[in-house]
């Protein structure tokens, strides 16, 4: 299969996307000066080949409270394809975990968590956490601030 190679116009729509991905096929066409059949080809050839992932909404996590984000490095105790596996399916079905990464170096994963307050965390770490599959130990850092949360990636052509 022949990799496909974005063009200006594609990494414009994919700008123009990340920034308000309500935008109609009608408003991309004006912005990229392009009529709309070939922005409504475009948008679903870079949705069919996996650029564009989905649309979705960015909710301020405060507002709805969920303000407290930690990070939890986790290691196993063993590290067999069976081990790591199992803890990955439990660990994505957690409601907390907004993010979770199999890491190099001395933990195994690293977990985004957005929780209410410490009761919360308690219970996350007793009932949820040290339950999971295989988990050895694991390290909690907590948000004091956030100073850079983007979303949007910077396009270049190659």
């Amino acid at each position: 299969m022949t990799k496909y190679v974005l063009d200006e116009t594609d990494n414009e729509i994919l700008r123009l996307l990340q920034q308000d991905a309500r935008q109609s096929h009608k408003e991309l066409a004006h912005k990229v000066n392009k009529s709309i059949t070939p922005i409504h080809i475009r948008v679903r050839r870079l949705q069919e080949l996996g650029y564009i992932k989905r649309f979705t909404a960015i909710v301020d996590a405060k507002k709805i409270g969920r303000g407290l984000v930690g990070y939890i490095q986790v290691q196993l105790v063993k590290h067999t394809e069976e081990s790591l596996t199992a803890f990955m399916q439990e660990a994505v079905k957690l409601d907390e975990v907004m993010e979770c990464y199999h890491m190099t170096g001395t933990f195994d994963f690293l977990l985004r968590i957005v929780i209410r307050d410490m009761d919360e965390y308690s219970t996350l770490l007793m009932n949820k956490l040290a339950k999971l599959p295989g988990v050895g130990m694991f390290t909690s850092y907590w948000v004091m601030s956030e100073v850079k949360n983007e979303t949007a990636y910077v396009l270049r052509s190659e």
